[in-house]
């Protein structure tokens, strides 16, 4: 999986091209959390090349949510696919996350 990192201001946008699924969701969370880390919570990801996530990538979501939350932040999840909104939908995680249509109502959401 290739994952694209760009600032927005404050703000650090990643954008994971390809399945979320266990062969790379370990080492997605790792790039989540070091985004964290220096952005201070600001982080927002781009969901839009993400055509499915297995349960594996569902619980990453679920640990990035989780640490947020310690950190009082929350997961902002922009233009996840349709196949992805189900998936949250199905297991009852849809709550996890701050969901927003595009990039830049997630980045704006930090103002």
């Amino acid at each position: 999986m290739e994952i694209q990192e760009r600032a927005q201001g404050a703000v650090t946008v990643l954008k994971p091209v390809g399945p979320l699924c266990a062969d790379d969701a370990d080492g997605f969370r790792s790039r989540c959390m070091e985004a964290t880390a220096r952005t201070l919570g600001r982080l927002v990801v781009d969901a839009s090349a993400v055509p499915y996530a297995d349960s594996r990538g569902l619980e990453v979501l679920l640990e990035l949510s989780e640490a947020l939350g310690q950190a009082g932040q929350s997961l902002k999840l922009c233009a996840a696919t349709e196949t992805v909104r189900e998936a949250l939908e199905l297991t009852e995680l849809s709550h996890l996350a701050e969901h927003y249509e595009d990039v830049p109502s997630g980045v704006r959401s930090f103002l």
